[in-house]
């Protein structure tokens, strides 16, 4: 995290989804991180306070429900990525664009963002994205469309990918843990 005194205000809450629980986070901003338990660059969350009722939270939650249920293919709760890098925030804010369903190879992506030779560290920006889900980041794949990285574990990918798609739905519906 670029800059771990924002993060030192954030409040979480725990979400049982159908690819296995996850943390939410959010700042008075909006939404701040969505992770799945456990995953790769998942911050320390032990200082945050616990806070269910949080409205961002309970949007979150709320929206990942219907986006589980296949009912939602864009997400509205308000982000907040101030913590990356100038660099993060322009690569992160560059899958904000690809439609759900859809994929973009981490190449594609260097490009659009004009920085096509630059595309190991766009794939370690992606890698590092705080909010898993609401910015799509499952949905960068390999220059041949093969399944790369992801933090949260290829096979949440492939499942993610697919739910997009149309082609499967997770059985469990996602909640709010207490």
């Amino acid at each position: 995290m670029k800059n771990t005194k924002l993060a030192s205000t954030w409040v979480r809450c725990a979400y049982a989804s159908p690819l296995g629980p996850m943390t939410l986070a959010a700042s008075e901003q909006g939404l701040t991180g969505c992770w799945f338990d456990g995953q790769k660059h998942m911050p320390d969350i032990s200082r945050w306070a616990v806070q269910n009722d949080h409205p961002t939270l309970q949007q979150a939650a709320a929206e990942l429900q219907r986006y589980f249920a296949g009912a939602l293919d864009a997400f509205q709760v308000a982000l907040d990525i101030r913590v990356g890098t100038d660099f993060q925030q322009a690569v992160w804010r560059a899958l904000l664009g690809i439609a759900s369903g859809q994929t973009l190879s981490y190449g594609e992506l260097s490009q659009q963002i004009g920085r096509a030779t630059a595309v190991r560290a766009v794939g370690a920006a992606v890698g590092r994205n705080p909010i898993s889900l609401f910015i799509p980041c499952h949905r960068v794949v390999g220059a041949n469309g093969a399944l790369t990285g992801y933090a949260g574990g290829l096979d949440r990918k492939h499942a993610l990918l697919h739910l997009e798609r149309g082609q499967a739905t997770p059985s469990a519906q996602g909640t709010i843990a207490g």
